[in-house]
């Protein structure tokens, strides 16, 4: 499928093939107008909830020290409730290990063109290693800290329970959200794992398969069916089906009630650690 191009006061409209796998009920995806949340909505913005942007620093790296920050400054261990990310500032490959054989490469913009934030789950030698949707689930790819990557740490974080059917946001540990999801059927099960925050969109059409807003996630579901003609990509949004909710229906997204989704993109920064559990 494809998105068309318009001019909105919002931001660019994102062009490109990708659709996403959750939205379910026919072989083909019905199109979509997708946007991108402004700057303010993003981490180190008004209402992300992040702390402010620092560059980084890898050994050797020409950096002004006024600018260079490490990972983890020494005397300041984090807060244990935060999670390291890094935006992407120019393009950058993943590799399997730290500086082993390159398995991918990221981009500093999303196919939806928000900005490209990933969070850092492991950290070796001057090597991060990142989540990223480039990669299949439950894989990581490692890149190195250098000065062209801009460190956030972010208090939210997002765990989906499938057996309860239901999603759990929190800030600071704090329940922020605590709300019920449609979950994948039993044929195209919702994919369990470490998942990251890739994209927050609006729609133009509440009444699309999405709903309202979208929560795009690096996840991706293996097992789409024959016929389906969109994407691999698994996200929690709004529904056109409410009545859904709280069953095993969809592709493998999480469909929420249009409120929440709303409160969901507004809230969460790009780059936060989405846990999908059985």
């Amino acid at each position: 499928m494809k998105w068309r191009r318009s001019a909105l006061s919002l931001g660019l409209i994102a062009s490109g093939s990708l659709a996403f796998a959750g939205c379910g009920g026919s072989a083909d995806p019905e199109p979509a107008v997708l946007v991108p949340l402004p700057a303010a909505a993003q981490p180190g913005g008004a209402g992300s909830g992040g702390a402010g942007g620092r560059v980084l620093s890898a050994p050797g790296a020409r950096t002004p020290p006024s600018r260079a920050a490490h990972v983890r400054p020494h005397g300041h261990p984090p807060d244990q409730r935060t999670q390291l990310t890094v935006q992407v500032t120019r393009p950058v490959r993943l590799r399997a290990t730290p500086g082993g054989p390159v398995v991918g490469g990221v981009l500093p913009r999303t196919e939806f063109r928000s900005a490209t934030i990933l969070p850092v789950v492991r950290q070796r030698n001057g090597w991060l290693g990142v989540i990223s949707r480039e990669l299949p689930n439950g894989r990581i790819g490692w890149i190195a800290a250098n000065a062209r990557l801009v460190a956030y740490r972010t208090q939210w974080s997002v765990v989906a329970s499938l057996g309860r059917r239901e999603v759990v946001v929190r800030r600071s540990g704090r329940v922020m959200q605590r709300f019920p999801v449609a979950i994948g059927s039993p044929s195209t099960p919702t994919p369990t794992g470490r998942f990251a925050v890739t994209d927050k969109l609006l729609t133009e059409d509440p009444s699309s398969p999405y709903g309202c807003c979208i929560l795009a996630l690096s996840a991706h579901q293996p097992l789409t069916p024959q016929g389906w003609g969109g994407g691999d990509r698994v996200a929690i949004h709004a529904t056109s089906l409410p009545e859904t909710i709280g069953t095993a229906a969809s592709l493998g997204c999480l469909r929420a009630p249009a409120e929440e989704a709303r409160r969901l993109v507004r809230s969460v920064p790009l780059g936060t650690v989405v846990t999908i559990r059985a």
